[in-house]
């Protein structure tokens, strides 16, 4: 288990605000029982914030056959839907929530070129408000594979998460299970796939990132 670096400046407040309220305590000679709220608060400030940015280690076993799940979670959505911004056609719809307590870090489901890369600014609507995957801050990829196959993925903002950071542009060659992006405090991610595609989990699965077999293609 590592700290993620996207957590490094969130920490790094964390403890200044710790080490602040501790001195005024102690400088004002607090008493005993509000010096003990101050230290179960810290504890927990700094147990919360380690654990928003965790990063597991992961031994991925790359199947080109294979939708590898883009991030932990619960799948929310499996249906069939119009994709309007890339393919504009009905694609197959696979989306994970990732609440405050899953892992954040999102995966590439498919080995491929990013054939399509767009960040959108927008509002922070619950990520299972129906119109966030449209209106709320979000990125788009899509990853063409070899045989010529497109996947489109999305990141999306919610209430909570506030900031999306991703590490791929247009043209770069990607790897199934590698680390594309990353959002803050959950939200979270949709799937395109061909309608054809097998899918191997159900409404209320909980899925491991890199792990989880999210679908076959045909």
């Amino acid at each position: 288990m590592k700290f993620h670096k996207e957590g490094y400046t969130s920490l790094a407040i964390v403890v200044l605000f710790i080490f602040i309220i501790n001195a005024i305590a102690h400088y004002y000679d607090a008493s005993t029982l509000i010096k003990w709220f101050i230290y179960i608060l810290s504890g927990f400030l700094f147990v919360t914030i380690v654990q928003f940015f965790r990063s597991p280690k992961k031994v991925i076993t790359l199947n080109d056959e294979v939708i590898l799940c883009p991030a932990d979670g619960k799948v929310v959505v499996i249906e069939e839907a119009e994709e309007t911004e890339y393919f504009k056609e009905r694609r197959l719809q696979v989306s994970i929530f990732m609440s405050p307590i899953n892992v954040h870090v999102n995966r590439n489901p498919v080995s491929g070129l990013v054939s399509f890369f767009k960040y959108h600014p927008g509002k922070f609507l619950v990520a299972w408000h129906p119109k966030s995957s449209t209106d709320n801050e979000r990125t788009t990829v899509v990853v063409k594979k070899n045989n010529g196959t497109e996947i489109l993925f999305r990141q999306i903002a919610g209430a909570l998460a506030r900031r999306i950071v991703w590490y791929v542009k247009e043209g770069d060659q990607v790897e199934q299970g590698q680390e594309f992006g990353f959002i803050k405090f959950g939200s979270r991610v949709d799937l395109f796939l061909p309608l054809d595609a097998k899918v191997h989990v159900k409404i209320g699965d909980t899925v491991t990132g890199g792990k989880s077999i999210i679908a076959k293609l045909s």
